[in-house]
């Protein structure tokens, strides 16, 4: 086919919206919706994704994890022993960090456990509090700085102080105006002193992030109320050691510390960076698949459009297709034009919903912290889709168009 009849088709596809301005715009609002929300979602899961993957690499380029179970992806446990596996894992010790902490190329473990409760000063009371326990380097593994005061000591640690590490957001809700430094808070009911102003690494959540207080992971596990057993270990391996190398070095050591013989699976898990992103991936893979379920909806609402307007254009063009047959046109020519209009009234509502989606990336990106980029490739599918949805809907229409007996059609009034 020449590009004549191409644009010759897109031609008349453009003025049949002209003319039938409430049909048309039904049709485009249809498929406009399906791109939009494929355009706005795509640009907030790859803003998700690129923020999560920069949060994860402030805590260090070689750190990893060691986790009492680990499985990626939304799991679903209903209690039972067959669907909770980590049931059959024992708890990670304090002991078996510090004994990582020797083994040879490990430059520093730390370990942590984490709850939520109040935390009170004076008459002002914080219901819901992130509350970490740490060992006395985990500055090391969380990124951030601490902008004032300073962290607690080993001696402390080991002495059970009741003393305190704080983020801006507790600092602002419970001494506004004031230097916290020094100042007595209450974590569970019992009394700590704040020794230290921690500011955190920019995160995908921005300003938006909960109070958090860090205190010696010994004075956690007396005052704190948690669920035991889920304590968390960071490894960090000497510069001259891989990745690969120190988690080797981590797993034999904790399986002969656990007396595993050699046919018997790690009751523990060691998990990377990459892992992590990968199982973060997973979740939002789950996002894509709703986000495709959204827009095929909107896609198949615009694809009745198509059929609706496109066989009304058939009836009103009935003696304009009898006459280009009478002149030699052929039932190919006739299908191909008709294609050509159904896939550029889907095309223009593509190109709307590309527009409304950049729209909402943009607000995202500038109203919440999440950093909206659109991706080329679903720029790509959504040109594609809204193409391919014109054609397939076309068909029928089109189909008929070519099959008109031309002498009926010159008939037709």
């Amino acid at each position: 086919m020449s590009l004549s009849r191409l644009f010759e088709g897109i031609w008349i596809a453009l003025d049949s919206l002209r003319a039938n301005k409430v049909r048309a715009a039904l049709t485009i609002l249809g498929v406009a919706i399906g791109v939009m929300v494929v355009i706005a979602m795509a640009a907030a899961i790859t803003g998700i994704n690129r923020s999560v993957a920069a949060q994860i690499e402030t805590l260090g380029p070689k750190t990893f994890f060691v986790f009492r179970f680990f499985q990626a992806g939304i799991n679903i446990s209903d209690g039972s022993d067959e669907l909770s596996p980590w049931r059959r894992n024992p708890w990670l010790k304090v002991a078996e960090a510090q004994m990582l902490q020797q083994v040879p190329g490990i430059r520093s473990v730390s370990w942590q456990e984490n709850s939520n409760g109040p935390v009170s000063a004076g008459d002002v009371n914080l219901k819901s509090v992130n509350v970490q326990g740490f060992s006395p380097d985990w500055i090391l593994t969380s990124g951030g700085t601490i902008v004032e005061g300073r962290n607690f000591t080993p001696l402390e640690h080991a002495a059970e102080a009741r003393v305190a590490v704080i983020n801006d957001r507790v600092a602002e809700q419970l001494f506004p105006g004031l230097d916290p430094i020094g100042k007595r808070i209450k974590i569970f009911g019992a009394p700590f002193e704040v020794i230290g102003l921690y500011s955190e690494p920019k995160s995908l959540f921005g300003d938006s992030e909960s109070p958090m207080v860090s205190i010696p992971h010994s004075s956690f596990t007396k005052v704190a109320e948690f669920w035991k057993g889920w304590m968390m270990f960071s490894v960090i391996p000497e510069p001259e050691l891989t990745v690969a190398e120190a988690q080797d070095r981590v797993t034999t050591a904790l399986r002969s510390y656990r007396g595993l013989k050699p046919m018997q699976e790690n009751n523990f898990s060691l998990v990377s960076q990459d892992k992590l992103l990968d199982s973060f991936n997973s979740i939002t893979h789950g996002f894509f698949l709703v986000m495709l379920a959204l827009s095929s909806v909107g896609l198949m609402v615009g694809g009745v459009g198509v059929v609706a307007i496109m066989m009304i254009s058939v009836t009103e063009r009935t003696r304009e297709i009898g006459v280009r047959k009478a002149l030699g046109a052929t039932r190919r020519e006739i299908m191909f034009q008709f294609l050509v209009e159904a896939a550029t009234l889907t095309l223009v509502g593509g190109l709307a919903g590309m527009v409304l989606g950049g729209l909402i990336a943009l607000g995202i990106n500038h109203l919440t912290p999440i950093p909206a980029q659109v991706p080329l490739w679903s720029v790509a599918v959504a040109v594609l889709a809204s193409t391919i949805t014109g054609i397939c809907f076309g068909l029928y229409p089109a189909g008929k168009a070519s099959r008109l007996d031309p002498v009926e059609a010159l008939r037709y009034e």
